[in-house]
This record gives structure tokens, C-alpha cells and sequence, in this order.
């Protein structure tokens, strides 16, 4: 299902009110306000709890001027907005003056980016002709596990969002790269498809990791996108091993796999593709369904340890990190 035209232009009258509305990037669903109104910027953190340090990214049509977000334009912006956008890539720049700090958690840097979703784009345009901005985090309660269709959206708020525009399951299924270029070096501060070697393929350098006096940026602390039920991430050799002992102590376990060697006593077990983009595709939509399966534990075969996968294991590590000693002592 896709949403209508009839439904996307009264979704932009909402957001011109102050509303709220959740709706599709390809990346995964929003939780959208016009951002420049900092009171329904307060309206977002205050639906998901999200702290209000923690800034927002502010989605952006295809034809809008950068210019009048971003105090500065580096080149290495242009190349990479050539490059990319529309498209899953989030560009931390310094904030112009007249954008309210709301959006940006207080920092002079704001978080840009151009979704290629067709539904987005539509409300985008409609939204102030197309010349405002959309602040959206991902459309749901803070730190859980994102969203990647309409209907997660809604079983994660219910009635409390009542503007949910449809535009069927997310393409990618996990968040955009966010580059750095408000400081005087080229940063990684979040993978995702777009990896570190493309960057570095368009801009002739490749990109820094994090440090101290990187901004604040969405989906950087340590506990993010976790389900409720425990997760753990294990090696397939451990598997088997693992998968007993979990047994012997009388948890129930859910498991998810690249592999296709079976494994059984397991009360909810899925595969995804071995191949990174299908396997972000999937992947939220599966934490989601094991969540409800009444698991004690949902264990992970873990994926390769190489660029590709970069942006699937920061999300993993993430979702596990207030449960990665549950296996200690088994």
C-alpha cells in the first residue's frame, strides 16, 4: 500500500500546524515535525522519550537550498551530495543561524539529508512547497529497534501517532552514513550502506572514526535499536555449544542465521540473506517478530567482520550491549 496524494497533502498540513506524522524513507520509517518550529521539535523527543541533547536529522526535498540550513558548504559536501543524495547519506554540517538549536540537541552543527523514498519526496514537496525541512528520528520509542513499515509504526505507538503515511516496507532497513564535515576533517560518525570505501572513493581520503570532539549524532550510544528480549551475537562454530547449554538451563531461545544449516530447539528461527543489503533489509522486521515470540534470548549468528557489514554490526553490538554478558555464565 502507498499512501495517497489526498493523504500526503494533509499530512504536510499537519506538519505545518506543528503535528506530528510518521512516514517511509527508504532507509526506515520516520517520525516526522517542521523543523523549524522548535515546539514540534519537543513534540518528537517528548513522543519517544528521546533525551533532547540527542539531535535530530532533518530530511530535506531534492530541490531545497542547503544553503539555507548550513552556514557552510564544503566542497567535500557538493561531491558527496552529487554522489549520493537522494539517498541514504546524512551530512553533519555548521548549522545556519536563523535554524532554532532545537533541532540539533543545542550544537552549531545540524544533520542534513535527501531521502530517495517516493512517498517522502512527495511530502517533502508539499510540505511549505518544498522549501522546509522535515526533523526526523526514526519512529520509535527511544532505543528500541526501528521501524521499516507502517505497521511497526503503529504497534509501536498506536493511537498516540495518528498520521501514519504507508509506503510498504523500507528498501535499505537500516539508518543513512552520517559524514562529519563541520570540523576540519572528514568523519564516520555512523555507518550504514553507504560504506567508508565509497566515501572514500569519491573524496580521495578516507574517512576518520569518531573522537572526542565529533557532534552528538543520532543512533551513537552505546545501547540503541534493541529489542526488549535479550540479544546475543555468537559465532557459528560456537552455535551448536552454544544452543545447548542455553537448553540445559531451560531458555527458550529464538535464533537467527545467515546459514542454513538447521538447528533445533529453538522456538523461533529465521534466516536472512547472506548478503549485506538483504540482510538490512530484513533484519528490524525480524528483531520485531522474535520480540513477540516469547523468547528469553534471541541469539545471532554474528556476520563477517568486514567493510560491507560495518553498518549491520554497529546496529548488532548496539542491541546487544546491555545483554552481552547473558551467555558469561552458562
Amino acid at each position: 500500500m502507498t499512501a495517497s496524494s489526498a493523504a500526503i497533502q494533509q499530512a504536510a498540513l499537519i506538519l505545518e500546524s506543528g503535528g506530528l506524522v510518521a512516514f517511509p524513507t527508504e532507509t526506515v520509517y520516520g517520525l516526522g515535525a517542521d523543523a523549524e518550529n522548535p515546539q514540534a521539535v519537543a513534540a518528537i523527543y517528548a513522543a519517544k522519550g528521546r533525551p533532547s541533547s540527542h539531535p535530530l536529522i532533518v530530511h530535506l526535498a531534492p530541490e531545497a537550498d542547503i544553503g539555507y540550513w548550513a552556514a557552510a558548504i564544503p566542497q567535500e559536501a557538493r561531491k558527496l551530495i552529487d554522489a549520493f543524495w537522494p539517498g541514504p547519506l546524512t551530512l553533519i554540517l555548521k548549522r545556519a543561524e536563523h535554524i532554532p538549536s532545537a533541532v540539533s540537541g543545542g550544537q552549531d552543527s545540524i544533520g542534513l539529508r535527501c531521502p530517495s523514498h517516493p512517498v517522502a519526496q512527495a511530502l517533502l514537496r508539499a510540505f511549505k512547497g518544498g522549501k522546509g525541512g522535515i526533523a526526523a528520528p526514526s519512529a520509535n520509542k527511544f532505543g528500541h529497534v526501528s521501524p521499516t513499515t507502517a505497521q511497526h509504526v503503529r504497534d509501536e505507538f498506536g493511537t498516540e501517532i495518528t498520521c501514519v503515511l504507508d509506503g510498504g516496507q523500507s528498501e535499505v532497513g537500516i539508518e543513512s552514513t552520517i559524514i562529519d564535515l563541520s570540523r576540519d576533517r572528514v568523519a564516520l560518525l555512523r555507518p550504514g550502506q553507504i560504506g567508508a570505501d565509497q566515501i572514500a572513493e569519491v573524496l580521495g581520503v578516507w574517512p576518520h572514526a569518531p573522537d572526542a570532539t565529533a557532534p552528538r549524532v543520532s543512533g551513537a550510544l552505546d545501547s540503541h535499536y534493541a529489542p526488549r528480549t535479550p540479544v546475543a551475537l555468537v559465532d557459528l562454530q560456537q552455535l551448536p555449544l552454544t544452543l545447548q547449554k542455553l537448553a540445559a538451563a531451560g531458555r527458550r531461545v529464538a535464533l537467527i542465521q545467515r546459514a542454513s544449516t538447521p538447528f533445533g530447539g529453538t522456538i523461533d528461527h529465521r534466516i536472512l540473506p547472506s548478503f549485506p543489503d538483504g540482510y538490512a533489509h530484513d533484519l528490524y522486521a525480524a528483531l520485531r517478530a522474535m520480540d513477540l515470540a516469547g523468547a528469553d534470548i534471541i541469539l545471532i549468528e554474528a556476520p563477517p567482520e568486514t567493510d560491507q557489514w560495518q553498518g549491520i554490526n554497529d546496529r548488532l553490538r548496539r542491541a546487544a550491549y546491555h545483554s552481552s554478558r547473558i551467555l558469561d555464565n552458562l
